[in-house]
């Protein structure tokens, strides 16, 4: 009688990129390399070539503002400092380390470039971010023979050869087992993760490290006695579920034992596209109104950027506030027909923030695309340029938009509550 064959084991990999946008920016300034850097806190802060040829770098301790850091490098990590944190704060801890400025166009290309790389290899990819994915490796030829070990190293491998940059990839039966096992060995990691695993390696670690538990399902853990994520496994089930409710702590348990079915989701559509920025000091509506109206154009045009190379257009257009008193207020509107272009956006989202109180300072300044329609199904979108991309409708039906600059700015209007 044949035997039966041996069931194939479920092999997800999870890659990230290590330290990202920092090792982009090492490829353009590789003299850069094993110092202490920072990438954040605002855009007029580039290197300055000097008279003899050489690069001047601004410095931690040469700032003045609130910015926050966006990420650094592991050398800028070993003095304390982190993404997220204010720039001000890290000033204090590694004074020297050199301040470079965000750049996302250069940070999207290189993603493409990685991606596109792990797709020569595999489609079953499922895209998480700017720089980091899943990867399906279960019937890949020779996966299994070694529990995906020798695929990884080609993914990695791969990567480097298209980008130059390093990667960290976790392989283990489940997508929760694996992003923890990516930030394991990091960098350039490669770690292999099975059940006999999990006691050892698993839960020694603090529970915050499952995604899933957010600082603040992390504090309450820390105020119950909960620490680690052995000790939310040895939490009776019961006790979970009355601290946080059925569905939360029935998760709780099942992911401090490594239990996940989720599976590769390779194509999702998106709910909205976003753009926002954080000014380095409070703005009047009034005393900076300029300031304002330009940041408030960029948003649009960057957004309808957004939109035209995703391919989609908006009927849902909204803003986001930040007041000098952290309150956060949002306003949207419903549009009759989707749009795409910057000017449409702009008039849209303007007319949302004729509808909130411009009297208070304001931290942040926001704009949102919702109610996505993809562009093949029959709808034209206008660049900022005022040419029509995607399917075209009846040229009768349609008509260029005025500039960007021909719309008024609501901004114009004065501080205020405004009337819609």
């Amino acid at each position: 009688m044949a035997s039966m064959p041996t069931p194939r084991r479920r092999l997800i990999a999870h890659l990230d990129m290590d330290a990202f946008y920092a090792s982009v920016e090492l490829l353009r300034y590789p003299d850069l390399r094993g110092q202490a850097v920072v990438i954040g806190g605002g855009r007029d802060r580039q290197p300055v070539r000097q008279a003899d040829g050489t690069l001047r770098y601004a410095t931690l301790r040469e700032y003045a503002g609130r910015g926050v850091i966006t990420t650094c490098t592991y050398e800028a990590r070993a003095l304390g400092v982190h993404s997220g944190m204010g720039v001000m704060k890290a000033a204090r801890l590694a004074p020297d380390a050199v301040l470079l400025p965000v750049d996302f166009d250069e940070y999207r290309l290189y993603s493409r470039r990685f991606k596109e790389a792990v797709r020569c290899l595999t489609p079953l990819i499922e895209d998480r971010g700017i720089d980091e994915i899943y990867i399906d490796l279960t019937d890949l030829p020779g996966a299994q023979d070694d529990a995906g070990r020798a695929t990884a190293r080609a993914l990695k491998d791969a990567v480097f050869e298209a980008t130059g940059l390093r990667c960290s990839i976790g392989v283990s039966p489940n997508k929760l087992l694996s992003k923890i096992g990516s930030d394991l060995d990091k960098p350039d990691g490669l770690t292999l993760l099975g059940a006999a695993d999990i006691p050892t390696r698993i839960w020694p670690l603090a529970a915050r490290k499952v995604n899933g538990i957010g600082p603040k399902a992390a504090a309450r853990l820390e105020g119950i006695g909960i620490h680690t994520i052995g000790d939310v496994a040895a939490a009776d089930p019961d006790f979970l579920v009355a601290e946080f409710g059925p569905s939360y702590g029935a998760w709780l348990h099942a992911a401090a034992h490594g239990r996940d079915d989720r599976p590769i989701v390779t194509h999702s559509e998106p709910k909205s596209i976003s753009r926002e920025t954080t000014f380095e000091r409070d703005l009047h509506a009034v005393r900076d109104r300029t300031t304002l109206s330009e940041s408030f154009t960029r948003l649009c045009e960057r957004l309808a950027g957004d939109l035209q190379r995703k391919g989609y257009a908006t009927q849902t257009v909204g803003i986001k506030l930040r007041y000098d008193d952290f309150r956060i207020v949002t306003r949207d509107v419903t549009l009759p027909a989707a749009i795409g272009d910057a000017t449409s956006i702009r008039r849209a989202a303007g007319s949302c923030l004729k509808r909130v109180d411009l009297s208070r300072r304001l931290r942040l300044l926001g704009v949102r695309a919702g109610t996505l329609t993809r562009l093949n199904h029959g709808i034209a979108c206008t660049d900022p340029s005022g040419t029509t991309t995607g399917p075209t409708i009846d040229a009768a039906t349609t008509r260029t938009p005025p500039s960007v600059d021909q719309v008024e700015l609501p901004f114009d209007d004065g501080p205020g509550e405004m009337s819609a």
